[in-house]
Formats: structure tokens, C-alpha cells, sequence
């Protein structure tokens, strides 16, 4: 073959490719306007979405439960046999006190995970990602918090599991006891917005997870999680009958035993929305100063 029938070859390959170019380019160009785009996702949709993507990190790493699993079941049996004898005379007696109060304070304090889960997102750069989606801007804050839900049922499921066999009797059954859980759980969900706030502002999860520390355990164990306010000093009652963990505590004890403390119920409901309008509003502004 001679070289100008090559020549002539080439030649007409790349016209026929040239000629190809516009009309691959024109045919996606009409397809991306002529088409309609999908709908943007609405704020619940966009919330689930990562709250879905909290729960496939626990599948990934179950190694996450072992907070709402082994945690609980340390801390019910270390109080139970540590203080029960000493406190009520009997462990069955003081498991029925008990119970409500460390369920409270169990999940307070895993709340702060919802912190340390945010501070690592930032540190990969999987916010920037976040920031440029079309969707509703506080939906991956409240995806997080929507994904803890779930753990903070595994963990109250686990404790009253163990509270049965202990020996713990609810008077108000089945039904006090899932009206307990879902306020805990509804001011877990408020609690949390604490966290959410620290994990935007602090450079490193072990900071975050700090601070966090030294805000729960005094809230926690100043508060009548294990003792009755009655027996404390006068001036220390003066702070423990007005911390939210004790009308949280309060209430949740009085439901699971077949009361409904309205007021105790109404404290720990005003003080969740107080959480949610404070630091909620911070962390969306902390997010999108970022």
C-alpha cells in the first residue's frame, strides 16, 4: 500500500471522528437539558439519608456498641452490688430506685459520641463534600443525631433486660416503661446538640471528648441518679433539685413506676427545647462558618 493511500486513510478516519465529536457532545447536551432533573430532596429525606449513613458506620464498625452494650451492663452491676446493700439494705430494693437513674445517666454520657463522630467527619474533609450539596443545610447534623437514636435504644434495651433479671419489677409496665424511654431518648436526642457544637469548635476528637468529660460527670453524679437530694447538704440541693438530669431522672422513675409526674415531665421537655434552641442554633452557625 502506498504512502499516500495511508495518508488518505488517516485523513478520512479523523474526519469521520471530528464529525462524531459534535454529535456525541450534542446528543448529552440535550439530554442534560431537555431531561428534568430529580427533585431535591426534601429536609426529613435528606435528614434519613444520614442518619442511614450513621447506621452502616455501626455495621462496618460494630466495635461501636460496645459503648451501649458493655458499658451499661458494667455500670448496673458495679452500682447494684457496690452501693445496694449499703444504701436499701438489699440489692432488689435499691435495683427498683436505681434502675431509672442510671438508665438517665448512662445515656447522657454516651451522647458525647455524637461530638467525636462530627470532629473526625471534619478532620477527613467529608464536610466539604457536605457544604456543596443542594440540601437542607442542618440535615447532616441532624442525620448524626438520628443515627444515635438507634444506639440509645439498643442501650436501654440492654439495661432494662439486665434490670429484669436483677430483679427491677416497673409498676407502670409496659407502657410506663416506653413512655420513660422516649423521653430519655427525646432528650438525648437535645442533649446532643451540646456535642454536635464541641466537635465543630475543638481541633481534635480527644478534646472534644474531654471537655465532655468534665461537663457530664458532675452533671451526672450531682443529680439524684443514685441517692435521694433529701440526704445532701442544703446548699448542694439547691443545685442538684434544679439540673436537668435530675427532673429528667425524676420523671423517668416516675413513669416506670406507674405515675405521671407531670411537672418533673414538663422540666425535662422545656429544658430539651432550651438545649435545642442554645446550641442548636450555635452549631448551625459554628457549620456554616466552617
Amino acid at each position: 500500500m502506498s504512502t499516500a493511500t495511508t495518508r488518505g486513510q488517516r485523513t478520512g478516519e479523523a474526519g469521520e471522528a471530528g464529525e462524531q465529536a459534535p454529535a456525541a457532545a450534542d446528543a448529552l447536551a440535550g439530554l442534560l437539558v431537555s431531561g428534568e432533573r430529580p427533585p431535591r430532596p426534601s429536609a426529613w429525606a435528606a435528614s434519613a439519608a444520614f442518619g442511614w449513613r450513621a447506621v452502616l458506620k455501626i455495621k462496618h464498625v460494630p466495635e461501636q456498641l460496645f459503648d451501649v452494650t458493655v458499658f451499661p451492663i458494667m455500670m448496673v452491676l458495679m452500682f447494684t452490688y457496690l452501693f445496694g446493700g449499703a444504701l436499701a439494705g438489699s440489692t432488689d430494693q435499691y435495683v427498683q430506685f436505681l434502675l431509672p437513674g442510671i438508665l438517665v445517666m448512662n445515656i447522657v454520657m454516651i451522647t458525647m459520641y455524637t461530638g467525636v463522630a462530627v470532629n473526625i467527619d471534619i478532620a477527613k474533609g467529608v464536610f466539604d463534600r457536605f457544604r456543596t450539596l443542594p440540601i437542607w443545610r442542618p440535615s447532616a447534623m441532624v442525620g448524626y443525631l438520628l443515627g444515635d437514636m438507634l444506639r440509645y435504644t439498643i442501650a436501654c434495651a440492654v439495661m432494662l433486660a439486665l434490670g429484669l433479671v436483677l430483679g427491677f419489677r416497673p409498676a407502670g409496665g409496659v407502657t410506663g416503661v416506653v413512655a420513660g424511654v422516649a423521653l430519655l431518648i427525646v432528650f438525648a436526642f437535645a442533649f446532643s446538640w451540646i456535642w454536635t457544637m464541641f466537635g465543630l469548635m475543638l481541633r481534635t476528637e480527644k478534646s472534644v471528648m474531654g471537655v465532655s468529660m468534665m461537663v457530664i460527670f458532675p452533671l451526672t453524679f450531682l443529680s439524684n441518679v443514685f441517692v435521694d437530694p433529701a440526704t445532701m447538704p442544703g446548699w448542694l440541693q439547691a443545685f442538684v433539685n434544679n439540673s436537668p438530669v435530675t427532673h429528667l431522672a425524676s420523671a423517668v422513675r416516675g413513669l416506670m413506676a406507674g405515675d405521671w409526674p407531670a411537672t418533673e415531665i414538663a422540666w425535662s421537655l422545656g429544658w430539651g427545647a432550651a438545649l435545642v434552641a442554645v446550641f442548636g442554633t450555635a452549631t448551625m452557625r459554628l457549620y456554616n462558618r466552617k
